[in-house]
This record gives structure tokens, C-alpha cells and sequence, in this order.
């Protein structure tokens, strides 16, 4: 093992510096509670002699108190760090631990077995080079194994070994062994799984693990200890694919020296390459590769560097240099898996923001094709997607984006979601192709623009976004501004939250996503009037930040004016001049704001009128004085 080399008493630093050098592979276990994920990575860091005396003593006194194993060390525990998962005898967060033999050093995750912890369990396998399926040899193929399987089949995992464990509980029988190996290979073939390595095993007493077990003489392939020692990792097969470098950062110390900054991210790179930036297409050649210990003549797949080029082309951060003979694809739609891990739901419309290696953009998911049910591997209508759920998704961007398909390269076609207003990671996705009408699609050219169609109108275009509860008095007030500024000339429109829903929105109800998109069309719709330069009001409920958030984003700084019509709940009730609240307290109107659907009020709105101090008039002057300051209007 790693700690019985004879350089560690003759020469401590030569064996720092071969440990240093040694590969390093990352792997996950994975399946269903109760089949030994835990218990085999304790085995493993035991074997290895990682462990300090100490560690050992604890370990010890724990398996009296918490272990399952009658008193005997339980090894499960030095992995189940979690107060909760020791009392249970589960995993629930991921726990990474490392360990090393004479040929190698690893990191292994280990993930969740409950089907409400799947999220963990992708997070654990996001950066894997193989996983461990473990399989109960009493109970054979379960539920969260063909969930588990699922997931490794779409995130693309090369490596598969199946380790079906606990043989020692049915008497090491060779037939239950070739029983779950039939099934198993019968499910995989459905998932596309080719590269699968069977392993049975016991990894509480340790059979087949780090050596052959006497007890299954039937057996003669490899221990699993065997296999991840010689397993091929990513970073090998990532450097026979095409070169990408994802730029990090423009390096610029002074005039004379300007280099782009990045890890490579696939293939191999030399002085005197020609290459191609992606989304721009333009094209140099690599004059120098430049790290801290001097210069390179060849970079490779998980190498940081900073390329240096013949030509001045312009490049920033988030774009991708790739080889001029097989570059990037480029796209701002596409066709996704996203795996949801919120709590609250993905509404379509609802504006994120996407990461995709170092670029950052705005994303929207506008449609979900479908969603996947992970036990049954059935495709089922989905307007939402809930925590853990997993769907077929239409992506739209801001912008166009250099990236690859996952299935071909992760760190180029592997993103997350998230959220705008928390910065919360939201989901994790994979990109599986551009869509034709992204490539098809292009902005015309037109000869009058927004400045030259505000001059005319001898003013500055913007849109007044009147929000709040109904009976607010949104409606009434921008009607009351819509009139004053047409009588100091100024042309204007007024988009209603109601009339709007009698024409453009007609087919909109009032669930979370319909809101959502209620709000998405209404502020394209403001955005079009805004370049034909006009002012315009838009008074909708608008509940939710985020899609408010949308709506400044799509126009220029200083075009979108938050105006908060703020009155408290028991106001509006009293009001009620639709009768709207009596029927939504009779329950005879569901997803009512206010009621039973959330209001999240402006955190900081450009305007503030409290209503319940205030009559309309009065609001109204507000916001034209308002306008007026910010030199909106003469």
C-alpha cells in the first residue's frame, strides 16, 4: 500500500515528490440505502492506512454506540460524518474523502441513497471519472440502482463498475451473482450503459476488494481496488479530443504582453498552432505558451496556461479558443436535460442566469418537452419542474455562446442555473444541441432606430412599470400619468394588466408559470414600444421580483422606471372594487395574490407611492415629478 514504501524512511522528499506526481482519479458510489456505499469507501481508506490511531479509537467507540455491525468496527462511520446520518444509519449530504496506493491517488464521493437526495447525488457525479454502482446481493436491482443508472447514463459516465456487495449474506453463491448480472445488463442496454465492469464482493469483510477472496474461487477478474488503480481517466481520454480552452482571464501586466489565461479543458495545444475564437470566428496562431515555471512546448487536457497569439483579435473572458479544424459550435438556443435542485420550481419565462465554463449569461427555459421519470424511464407532460424532477428543455440565451455537446466534452457542454435575485445554484443541465432555428434566425438591419424615433417625439422613451396588489390602485393612477403627459405633448401608451389578458394573453391563467409569462410578454411588448420612443405605462400585478428583474434587463439603463403602488392587504379587501378578494376568501378564486399566491414587494422600487396616505391625484403628480428629475420629460 502507499505507506509501506521503502522511500518514505530513505528518502522522505523523493516519495513527497512521487506521491505529488501520481494520477489522481475521482469516482462516486452510488444506489440504493442499506447497499454499502459508506461501508466500502471505510474499508478502502482502512486498507490504505490513511487512518490515525486516534481516528481508529473514535471509530471504534462509535461502532459501539451507533454501528450496526454488533459491536464490530463499523466502517460506515468514518464516513457518515452527519449527527443525523449516524442515528439513521443513512447518507444525506456528499462526503468527499481521499486516499492513495502506490500507483494512484483518489477522491471518492459518497452519495445519497434516498430518491429526495438525488440532487446530491448529481452534484457528487459532476466531476467523477467513474462510478460504483453498489447492489444488495439479497435484494438485487432496486428502484434508486435503475434511478442511479439513469442519471449515470445522462451525465455520460465512461466508467461503470457494478460491485455487487454483501455476497458474504447469500453464502458468496455464484448463481444469485450471474442473476443480478443478467438483469442488470437487460436495464443497461435500455440506458445505452456499454462499459460496465461486474464485481461481486463484501465490503464489511473485505472479498474482492483490495485482494481476490477465497471464498468465490469462481471469480477471476479484477478486485475493485484492482480497477481503479488501471481504470483510464478523463483527463487521458480528453486529450485525444479536440482542443478547447475556455478563457478565464486576459492577462495584461503591460504594454508588451498580452495572453489569454485559462485551463485546458481537452486536447493538446503547441507553438505555431492555428486556432479559432469562438462565438467571433476569428482566427491567429499561437506564438507562445506561457505558465509561471517558463514556457511550454506542448500543453495538455487539465493544464493551466496562458497562450500568447501572432495577431491582435479581440478576446475576453467566457470565449472558447479551440483548433481551426473541428472549433466550437456556436448557438443561443438549445436542447437541454435540466435536473432541477430547489425547492421551488422552474417556471418557463422565468429569467436565470446560465454558467457554461467561465461565460455568465441570461438564460430562460421556454418550454419543457418533457419530463423523465427516473423509475420508470417514462416520458410525462410537465409544465414545472419540481425538486429532483428531471426534463427535456428548450434553453433561449441573451447571446450567442461557444460550447460542444455534453456527450463530447463536459466542462464545454455542462452548465448551471441560477437564480437572479439569491444567487442560489437552482439546476445543473446538459447541452445536447443547438436548435436549427437559432442558426437561422438573424437581426435585420433597419435604418431608423430608437434615438432617431425619440427625437422626433422630442423625448426619452422609457417604461413606467406600475406594480403592486390588486386594488392597489396601479390602473387608476397610470391612467391619471398617461393623461398628464399627453397634455404636455408627450406620446405614450398604456399597457393594462386586464386588457391585455383579452388579446395577447388571452390564453393565460393565473398558475405561477402563466403569471410568469403574462409578465415576459408584456415586457417584449413594452420593449418594441419603448424603441418606437414612446413612454409607456404598464400596470400589472407583476408578483414576482424576478420577472420584474426580466423586464429591466431587456432595456437600457435609465428606460425602466419601478414604480411601487404600495397599500396593505386589509386596505385592498376594504376596496375590492372588482370583488375579487370575496371570492377568493370563499375559495372560489384560486392563485389569487395575496390570498394564496405570494407577492414579493420591490426591495428597492424607483419610485414609491403608498396609497392608503395618498389619493391618485396625488400619486400621479409624484411619478410626473419623478420623471421630470430624472429628465424624462420637458
Amino acid at each position: 500500500m502507499s505507506h509501506s514504501s521503502d522511500l518514505i524512511a530513505d528518502d522522505i522528499e523523493g516519495y513527497l515528490k512521487a506521491h505529488e506526481h501520481k494520477d489522481l482519479l475521482r469516482f462516486i458510489t452510488c444506489g440504493s440505502v442499506d447497499d454499502g456505499k459508506s461501508t466500502l469507501i471505510g474499508r478502502l481508506l482502512f486498507e490504505s492506512k490513511l487512518l490515525f490511531e486516534d481516528q481508529l479509537a473514535a471509530i471504534e467507540a462509535d461502532s459501539k454506540k451507533y454501528g450496526t455491525q454488533g459491536g464490530e468496527m463499523d466502517f460506515a462511520l468514518l464516513v457518515d460524518g452527519l449527527a443525523a446520518e449516524r442515528e439513521q444509519g443513512i447518507t444525506i449530504d456528499v462526503a468527499y474523502r481521499f486516499f492513495s496506493t502506490e500507483k494512484r491517488k483518489f477522491i471518492v464521493a459518497d452519495t445519497p441513497g434516498h430518491e429526495q437526495y438525488t440532487r446530491n447525488m448529481v452534484t457528487g457525479a459532476s466531476t467523477a471519472d467513474a462510478a460504483i454502482l453498489m447492489v444488495d446481493a439479497r435484494h438485487g436491482i432496486l428502484t434508486q440502482t435503475r434511478r442511479h443508472s439513469f442519471l449515470m447514463s445522462l451525465m455520460g459516465m465512461r466508467h461503470l463498475i457494478v460491485a455487487i456487495n454483501k455476497m458474504d449474506l447469500v453464502d458468496y453463491s455464484k448463481a444469485r451473482f450471474d442473476e443480478i448480472v443478467e438483469e442488470y445488463r437487460a436495464f443497461a442496454k435500455q440506458l445505452g450503459l456499454e462499459n460496465i465492469t461486474f464485481i461481486p464482493m463484501s465490503a464489511l469483510k473485505g472479498d474482492n476488494v483490495i485482494e481476490h477472496s477465497a471464498k468465490m474461487p469462481w471469480y477471476h477478474g479484477t478486485t475493485l481496488l484492482g480497477y481503479l488503480e488501471t481504470v483510464e481517466l478523463d483527463a487521458e481520454h480528453l486529450q485525444r479530443s479536440p482542443f478547447r480552452m475556455p478563457v478565464q482571464w486576459v492577462n495584461r501586466p503591460n504594454l508588451d504582453f498580452r495572453g489569454f489565461t485559462g485551463m485546458v479543458a481537452s486536447g493538446v495545444i503547441r507553438p505555431g498552432d492555428p486556432i479559432r475564437v469562438q462565438p467571433s470566428g476569428s482566427a491567429s496562431t499561437v506564438s507562445r505558451i506561457y505558465t509561471f515555471d517558463g514556457d511550454l512546448e506542448e500543453a495538455v487536457a487539465g493544464q493551466s496556461i496562458t497562450l500568447l497569439l501572432e495577431d491582435e483579435i479581440d478576446i475576453s473572458r467566457g470565449d472558447i479558443i479551440s483548433g481551426v479544424d473541428q472549433p466550437a459550435h456556436t448557438a443561443d438556443q438549445f436542447e437541454t436535460t435540466l435536473v432541477w435542485m430547489h425547492e421551488a420550481p422552474l417556471l418557463p419565462g422565468r429569467p436565470y442566469l446560465m454558467k457554461l465554463g467561465t461565460q455568465t449569461v441570461s438564460a430562460t427555459v421556454t418550454d419543457i418537452k418533457y419530463q423523465v421519470n427516473v423509475n420508470t424511464l417514462e416520458h410525462t407532460a410537465a409544465k414545472q419542474l419540481d425538486l429532483n424532477s428531471i426534463g427535456i428543455c428548450t434553453l433561449s440565451l441573451n447571446r450567442s455562446v461557444a460550447f460542444d455537446a455534453y456527450k463530447d466534452n463536459h466542462d464545454t457542454g455542462g452548465f448551471i442555473l441560477i437564480d437572479r435575485m439569491t444567487n442560489n445554484t437552482v439546476g445543473a443541465g446538459m447541452l445536447h444541441f443547438a436548435l436549427r432555428r437559432s442558426q437561422n434566425i438573424h437581426m435585420q438591419h433597419v435604418d431608423l432606430d430608437k434615438q432617431t424615433r425619440a427625437l422626433a417625439k422630442n423625448q426619452k422613451p422609457a417604461v413606467l412599470w406600475f406594480t403592486g396588489l390588486s386594488g392597489a390602485g396601479k390602473s387608476t393612477i397610470a391612467n391619471l400619468v398617461e393623461k398628464k403627459l399627453f397634455a404636455h405633448g408627450q406620446h405614450t401608451y398604456l399597457l393594462d394588466g386586464d386588457n391585455v389578458r383579452h388579446g395577447l394573453n388571452r390564453d393565460l391563467g393565473f398558475t405561477d408559470a402563466d403569471r410568469v409569462e403574462n409578465v415576459r410578454r408584456v415586457a417584449e411588448t413594452a420593449k418594441l414600444m419603448v424603441d418606437a420612443g414612446l413612454i409607456v405605462m404598464s400596470a400589472f400585478i407583476s408578483p414576482f421580483r424576478s420577472e420584474r428583474q426580466l423586464a429591466r434587463d431587456l432595456l437600457e439603463e435609465g428606460e425602466f422606471i419601478e414604480i411601487y403602488v404600495d397599500a396593505p392587504l386589509d386596505v385592498v379587501e376594504a376596496r375590492d372594487p372588482k370583488g375579487l378578494y370575496k371570492k377568493a376568501r370563499r375559495g372560489e378564486l384560486i392563485n389569487f395574490t395575496g390570498i394564496d399566491s405570494a407577492y414579493e414587494a420591490p426591495m428597492a422600487p424607483d419610485v414609491h407611492l403608498k396609497t392608503s396616505e395618498m389619493d391618485a391625484e396625488a400619486a400621479a403628480d409624484t411619478v410626473i415629478a419623478a420623471l421630470r428629475e430624472r429628465g424624462m420629460i420637458r
